[in-house]
């Protein structure tokens, strides 16, 4: 699973980013602390003498440097590795974070007690893995929080174009080409979920009654079809404030169910409502958080003359060629040997979208075992 991440953390020395890590060229932005008082009388020049004053680590040949807080862009595949938190004691299970630190580490980047400790550098997550990049990075407010600062995400879920194929029609058809009507009615259903709608359905142990079930959708779509390795794919995006646990891929398996005609439409409004619908959950092997979206953060800091938005238009060619050469070719090489979404779609004839509340209870919920959980957001960070 491909992750584009704002990770923040105090960098002793960023400008060692640029020259031992990234690889290409990053921008420095302006302040931390001085950041939050930029915008008050005199803060221009407060914040040269707070860039001055900042607190200090020492480096491998002594010298000292001041702390800076930066955000880092990552872009990394999640296959081969366990996980993305750092497990201390855990020397064989290699993290993301394991990578990253000693990257760091030996970029001079943070000093090495920081790489044992990760507290002293202030390391947070703005969310919930063989190829790692550090694709830029940018100052930030003293203030700022990778997580609570997050306004929005956007993923996309990469699927073959056979998962909309009648289902009485051979599923497993490498020719099979999705045709403009169908792509049409893809989109029409998609559209459906935009705005505030109660997810209850969409994930496990909340109650339709449970405000946090409650959840924004600006947009969700899925695009025309591409050729790969001899058979057809799409990618649909989803952008929302935020996701619970499965919503992401009940969102899709309840279309892909609609389209194929397990379901009838009018199951999309009766999930909704209070009753407990049957909702199948789409493999998590083609997921991918593709942004995470900082629109009230730059609509206060990123024109201050100070801070920079945290926008990575300068970025987009590197994020681009990345997700190409190393996350959906692994997902689709992963998808044409293990066939994931076909042996899921075999399953779609065990959900009944009819069945009542206190069937599904008796059934215990009527999920299917062996699902991750990957489609995780504000909720499940």
């Amino acid at each position: 699973m491909l992750k584009l991440r704002q990770l923040f953390c105090a960098v002793p020395n960023p400008r060692v980013v640029c020259r031992g890590l990234v690889g290409s060229p990053g921008e420095m932005a302006g302040d931390g602390e001085a950041g939050k008082r930029s915008a008050e009388p005199g803060g221009a020049q407060s914040a040269e003498k707070r860039l001055k004053t900042g607190a200090e680590d020492g480096g491998e040949d002594g010298r000292r440097f001041p702390k800076r807080k930066v955000v880092l862009l990552m872009a990394y595949s999640g296959k081969g590795y366990y996980g993305m938190q750092r497990n201390p004691g855990c020397s064989h299970f290699k993290t993301i974070e394991d990578d990253l630190v000693a990257a760091l580490v030996r970029a001079a980047c943070i000093p090495e007690n920081h790489g044992d400790d990760m507290k002293k550098m202030s390391f947070q997550r703005c969310a919930r893995t063989d190829k790692i990049r550090v694709l830029g990075f940018k100052r930030v407010t003293g203030g700022f929080n990778s997580k609570n600062n997050c306004d929005a995400r956007t993923y996309s879920y990469l699927l073959p174009t056979v998962a909309f194929k009648p289902k009485d029609h051979a599923q497993d058809d490498a020719s099979f080409s999705l045709d403009p009507a169908t792509l049409q009615k893809v989109n029409r259903l998609f559209a459906c979920y935009k705005g505030t709608h109660n997810f209850h359905n969409f994930t496990s142990q909340k109650g339709p009654r449970d405000p946090s079930a409650k959840r924004y959708i600006t947009q969700m779509s899925c695009s025309e079809p591409f050729l790969r390795q001899g058979a057809e794919f799409a990618v649909i995006t989803v952008r929302g404030q935020s996701f619970m646990m499965h919503q992401i891929r009940k969102m899709i398996g309840l279309v892909i169910a609609v389209v194929k005609g397990y379901a009838g439409e009018e199951v999309l409004e009766r999930s909704w409502g209070e009753e407990k619908v049957d909702v199948p959950k789409a493999p998590g092997l083609g997921l991918v958080l593709e942004r995470v979206h900082f629109d009230r953060y730059n609509k206060r800091f990123g024109g201050d003359g100070v801070h920079e938005a945290l926008e990575w238009t300068a970025e987009e060619e590197a994020i681009a060629a990345f997700k190409e050469e190393h996350i959906y070719t692994s997902i689709i090489e992963t998808e044409r040997q293990e066939k994931s979404m076909i042996s899921w779609l075999a399953t779609l004839s065990n959900h009944s979208f009819d069945t009542t509340s206190t069937e599904l209870r008796r059934s215990g919920d009527g999920e299917q075992a062996g699902d991750g959980d990957d489609d995780r957001g504000n909720e499940s960070d």
